[in-house]
């Protein structure tokens, strides 16, 4: 590969310089990208055409200069294969036809077979793979069983979610039934990922920081590690959203990197973490709002608080879709320049 840069940070060999990307890059802030998706039906097709979906994906590398290329998707493709169809609505979000609240619903929900319901994301990951031609590595993703059964319970987004924590409260054994089937097919999911070429993956727990510590480690920390536990062939990270106060713990799981929000404190995060992990993150998506001048010094500070080893830059959440490509384009540049 002629830049493995994010590979050997995340496994935690000598870089020359700090590798960079950034979540939700493939899309949203490229007018590329949005001439490809008004020529469409809508988002969902742009998802599961795979020669449109590895053409977006290849946008930011081309055009951004970033250090890895993510698979254009969607979480929400795990539930949908699972049984629950959403629509995904302009200025909304994701809207669900059905929810997952009784034990009957449930019993409805299948494991699938990735390679039938999902083979969309397979085929588009071996066509990104051969069109990057070694170029940058190639990033697959799935969302945590928590973040999953958040949005199927709920029925789409939420400020607090509290239909699906009430069944916490109340129905932890339906919880808990309804989580392992989202783990079950997420394993076998991401496995599919990285065998159509995915050289990483990355678990979004997104919805983390809604629940409790308490409740965190019962009901989202050991589905994550058992998705950890059964891939070892490619490195993994984990971006809890908001589970400052797991941190530690996140740390223990299988993994090579752990992503950081931009509310985690980065030298207390590096104190928790331990130098055997890799730490991603954090810049606040919105300093690309900044003035130049101030976009380079905080990006700059941010270099000299995490290091230049061990350490992958990335913003602490996915890229703001108003945000200046100029801005993104400051951004990685500063990284890639940058002398400790």
């Amino acid at each position: 590969m002629k830049n493995d840069l994010i590979l050997r940070a995340a496994r935690g060999e000598k870089v020359e310089r700090v590798p960079v990307w950034l979540m939700r890059q493939a899309g949203r802030i490229l007018p590329e990208y949005r001439a490809v998706r008004n020529s469409l039906s809508g988002f969902k097709e742009l998802v599961e055409t795979p020669e449109l979906a590895c053409e977006v994906t290849l946008q930011p590398v081309d055009i951004l200069g970033v250090d890895a290329a993510i698979i254009f998707s969607d979480i929400l493709v795990v539930p949908e294969a699972m049984g629950v169809t959403y629509q995904m609505k302009k200025g909304v979000g994701p809207i669900f036809e059905t929810t997952v609240r009784t034990e009957r619903d449930a019993e409805s929900l299948v494991i699938p077979d990735p390679n039938d319901k999902l083979r969309y994301v397979s085929d588009a990951i071996s066509l990104t793979k051969k069109e990057l031609d070694g170029r940058v590595p190639l990033i697959g993703f799935a969302g945590a069983p928590w973040t999953i059964f958040s949005y199927i319970v709920e029925g789409g987004g939420s400020k607090t979610f509290s239909n699906a924590r009430k069944i916490l409260y109340q129905n932890p054994t339906l919880a808990h039934s309804v989580l392992y089937k989202i783990t079950q097919t997420t394993k076998t999911y991401l496995k599919a990922q990285i065998e159509a070429g995915a050289d990483m993956v990355q678990i979004f727990d997104s919805w983390a920081g809604i629940l409790p510590k308490k409740q965190y480690e019962e009901f989202a920390l050991p589905y994550i590690k058992e998705i950890c536990d059964s891939i070892d062939s490619v490195p993994k990270t984990v971006f809890s959203k908001g589970a400052y106060r797991s941190i530690a713990e996140i740390a223990k799981l299988n993994c090579n990197t752990v992503g950081l929000d931009w509310n985690m404190n980065r030298k207390e995060s590096r104190q928790l973490v331990g130098n055997e992990r890799t730490l991603q993150g954090n810049l606040d998506p919105c300093t690309l709002y900044a003035p130049d001048d101030a976009l380079v010094k905080e990006t700059q500070q941010m270099l000299e608080d995490f290091g230049s080893q061990r350490y992958i830059a990335n913003l602490g959440h996915g890229v703001y879709p108003d945000t200046d490509p100029e801005k993104v384009k400051l951004f990685i540049e500063t990284v890639k320049k940058h002398q400790f």
